[in-house]
Order: C-alpha cells, then sequence, then structure tokens
C-alpha cells in the first residue's frame, strides 16, 4: 500500500509533472491513497473521493465528478483558471 499526503505540493508546475511521472510507475499494480488539493495529481485515479469539513460529499473518477457538475467541478474550474491566468 502506498500512501500519499500532498506529495506536489511545495513544487513547481515542471517538477510536479515529473513527480506525478515517478508517482504513476510507483502505484502501478498497488492500492494507493493519494491526498492532494492539485487535482492534476488525481486526475487519472480509478476513485476520488471528494470531502469537505471532513465528510465525503463527492465520489467518482474524474469524467463522473466534472459531469455531477458538483464540488469537484468547481474546484477543478477555479484551478483550470488559475492556471490560465498565470500563463
Amino acid at each position: 500500500m502506498l500512501i500519499l499526503d500532498e506529495a506536489t505540493s511545495s513544487v513547481d508546475t515542471r517538477t510536479e509533472l515529473l513527480v506525478q511521472q515517478a508517482m504513476a510507475r510507483l502505484r502501478s499494480g498497488r492500492t494507493s491513497f493519494v491526498i492532494a488539493h492539485r487535482l492534476s495529481t488525481i486526475r487519472d485515479a480509478d476513485l476520488i473521493l471528494v470531502m469537505d469539513h471532513g465528510a465525503i460529499v463527492e465520489q467518482g473518477n474524474h469524467d463522473e465528478l466534472i459531469a455531477a457538475r458538483g464540488a469537484y467541478y468547481d474546484l477543478y474550474q477555479s484551478q483550470f483558471a488559475a492556471a490560465i491566468n498565470e500563463a
């Protein structure tokens, strides 16, 4: 079992990509728990749990959560908009 808690929270975008690639290799064939605020870190997860104040408010994969247009969608949109503004 592999548990990662905010593994990319303090790195720049380029380093984050390198860490994500390494994590993908490490997670292969393993059960992994990844705790992240950067949704790019968890986008490819089989199951994403969205928590608010300690309670699970949504669950599904990335596409399902985007389609539901709930809390995950709102957070994803805010992060995506921030990335565009930084470019």
